[in-house]
This record gives C-alpha cells, structure tokens and sequence, in this order.
C-alpha cells in the first residue's frame, strides 16, 4: 500500500506493508534514526514523535494510520543549526547518560513546554512518567526541562524588551541605542 505523510516539514510517499509500525517507517524507511525503538510494548517511551502535535508511542502506530498526518520526530525540533531550548537543556543539564531514552523524552518535554511554558517538577515528572530512564534517576531530566523553560521566557523577554523599545525609539532599525546613533 502507498502512504503519504508529512515528516518534519516535508511530505513524503512510501510503498509500504500495511502492518508497518511508524517507528520502523521512520527508522528504516526514512532512515529517520533519531526515534529509537525500546520496548515494543509501548511501556518505556523511547519512541514518542509527534503525530499531529500531540505525542504519541510510534511502536503503537502503524505507519499506515499516520497517513495524511503531521509527524514531528526530533531530527525535526532544531531549527536549522539552531538547537531547541530543550535539545539545549539536555546538553547544558547532562539530561543523558547512555542517551536511548533521550529523544522520546525531549519529544514529550518539548509538547510540555508547549502547553505550559513554566512547569513545576511535579508537572514535569507527571509529562514524562510514561518514559523509562535507567540511568539518570530523572533529577537531570527534570532539570533540563527546566533550564529549557527559563531559557525560553528569558529569550521572550529580550525579545519583549527589544520592541518596546524600539516603539518607543529607543532603538534604531540597526539594532543600535538611538543616543549612539545620535
């Protein structure tokens, strides 16, 4: 059977056999490595992408089911060269060890951020307690997560700051005080 789907921003059609799973689509047809696949049962998590926005286990997904559909995997949360906060966080936090479970954990903290930018540790370990870690203990996860939320609301502030300023003059369009400018 054919199937088409949209993989981190790019639609992709594939001959696929029905009973498919989506992490092995990913994995093996796309060669999309970056999802790994675990358990098989859907019980530690390492497979979580994003179907339509939400996160979901790709082990439980047949590849044919997400046809039609947004997949985000987490070759798709950098921006370019540019790091997501929380792909940032896990790096700054040492939020990995042996790092298997890592991008699921990153797909699911990225979707937490999402919906609530500044999450306690509670929030935090209540969004990840589907996933397994055997390494860490969670602490550097969480931390992590952390980092990644307050690395977000201090850029939104630079940002906020930096056009309130420049509608109030303040800043010229080169990025300048307007007294230096002067």
């Amino acid at each position: 059977m054919q199937v088409t789907m949209t993989v981190n921003d790019v639609e992709v059609t594939r001959e696929i056999e029905a009973r498919l799973l989506l992490v092995h689509f990913l994995r093996d047809v796309l060669g999309l490595t970056g999802t790994h696949w675990g358990c098989d049962t859907s019980n530690c998590g390492t497979c979580v992408v994003w179907l339509d926005g939400e996160p979901v286990k790709s082990c439980t997904v047949l590849a044919a089911m997400a046809g039609g559909h947004q997949v985000r995997t987490v070759e798709g949360l950098a921006k370019g060269a540019q790091l997501d906060p929380v792909q940032e966080g896990f790096m700054q936090c040492h939020g990995l060890q042996c790092g298997f479970c890592t991008p699921g954990m990153m797909m699911t903290a990225r979707a937490l951020l999402d919906r609530n930018p500044d999450p306690s540790e509670t929030e935090i370990r209540e969004a990840i307690s589907g996933q397994i870690c055997r390494c860490t203990g969670y602490a550097t996860i969480v931390r992590s997560v952390r980092w990644a939320a307050v690395a977000e609301a201090q850029a939104a502030a630079t940002v906020t700051e930096t056009t309130e300023s420049t509608e109030a003059g303040e800043i010229d369009n080169a990025g300048q005080p307007a007294e230096a400018v002067a």
